[in-house]
């Protein structure tokens, strides 16, 4: 992938597939601080990065100092719709987005309590709504760490 199409850790645990690029791209490290990002861009993409590192973050209630600190260390942004074939755990969010990956075979089953996120942990793969406090709330955020964790995404993580 060309770095236009990803940014952050070529090692990384989770990459979040979005289908937009924030401003700036092309003159962002490798792996950016999250700062740079927001600093750059919209409160859009603040949102974005916070609940990346919601969901991300080894311990529930350090996501700050983990968005601050290791975020783009342990996680990427990819804007191609394609999966990176690394071993990493893969973040589609968005219905529109997930359209995009027109040859995406996946077992994704939905979650009990939510049928907007979906989880295949043979293929590691989270379907979600958009990253966005409105379609994202606290409790869907929980949902999510909840349904990582038993599919084995925290277990012997240390940052």
């Amino acid at each position: 992938m060309t770095s236009i199409d990803f940014l952050g850790s070529p090692c990384a645990r989770l990459v979040l597939y979005l289908p937009h690029r924030p401003e700036g791209l092309d003159s962002f490290v490798h792996a950016p601080s999250a700062g740079e990002i927001v600093a750059a861009n919209s409160n859009h993409w603040r949102k974005i990065i916070n609940l990346l590192a919601k969901v991300a973050s080894p311990q529930e209630d350090d996501w700050r100092r983990f968005r601050d600190s290791d975020l783009f260390e342990h996680t990427a942004l990819c804007f191609e719709p394609a999966l990176k074939e690394e071993g990493c755990w893969h973040w589609i969010a968005g219905q529109a987005n997930l359209q995009r990956f027109v040859s995406l075979d996946h077992h994704a089953a939905v979650l009990p309590e939510d049928a907007e996120i979906a989880v295949d942990g043979a293929r590691r793969l989270l379907l979600s709504p958009y990253p966005d406090y409105r379609q994202l709330s606290n409790q869907r955020v929980a949902r999510i760490r909840e349904a990582l964790a038993q599919a084995g995404f925290y277990g012997g993580v240390a940052f």
